[in-house]
């Protein structure tokens, strides 16, 4: 059995398309895949692991890990800077998995640049009503909350063009089967088979 390296995934959708209830349902079913974690200078909430939610570091490391050219993207929110650290990606792909960064299209632009070779998917909603009462949830905001989440999504989705895989999410189901299928056939491209499979390649034509 040869080593193969694990292939980056970007995921991104708006909010109320259901990428999180996806990407959860994917993982589970699939022990290849897991989802890339952050690192962050906020403090650890009650509940929280390190390591698990994210990889809770002190200014001065990440200060450094940006000074090193570490991170593929990094952004500041509200005074704590959160980022996607090469070095920690890179690590659980040359172990063989399957890696989900879950990322807006401006953080997929710059990890595009970076990692050409990452492959991206977009999860969008089956209309604009139907994402309107899933933004909408319990019933009790008001028509400008909504409005303006609504104003949000639509400036988002109007990036689904830039991304390779476009999955509508209508039928979890469906939505779930298919996006299994990305995973499964990126594992069956050529070069990833004669990572993993070069022997018998060469024993099957020798």
């Amino acid at each position: 059995m040869n080593h193969s390296s694990g292939t980056l995934y970007i995921v991104s959708a708006p909010s109320g398309a259901g990428k999180t209830s996806l990407v959860t349902a994917l993982i589970k079913d699939d022990p290849k895949v897991s989802v890339s974690v952050s690192h962050t200078t906020r403090n650890m909430r009650p509940g929280e692991e390190h390591g698990v939610n994210y990889h809770f570091v002190s200014h001065e490391d990440f200060k450094a890990l940006i000074a090193q050219d570490d991170f593929l993207e990094h952004a500041e929110v509200f005074g704590n800077f959160y980022g996607t650290s090469r070095s920690a990606l890179q690590q659980v792909l040359d172990q063989g998995n399957d890696l989900i960064l879950e990322i807006d299209w401006q953080g997929a632009q710059q990890v595009r640049k970076l990692m050409p070779e990452a492959r991206s998917i977009f999860i969008l909603p089956p209309s604009q009503q139907a994402l309107r009462q899933r933004l909408d949830g319990r019933g009790q905001d008001s028509e400008e909350i909504i409005a303006g989440r609504m104003k949000e999504a639509v400036s988002e989705m109007v990036h689904y063009d830039e991304y390779e895989y476009v999955i509508i999410n209508d039928d979890f189901v469906v939505a779930l089967e298919e996006m299994k299928a990305v995973f499964a056939s990126n594992r069956l491209l050529l070069n990833k088979q004669q990572q993993r499979h070069g022997d018998l390649l060469k024993q099957l034509i020798g």
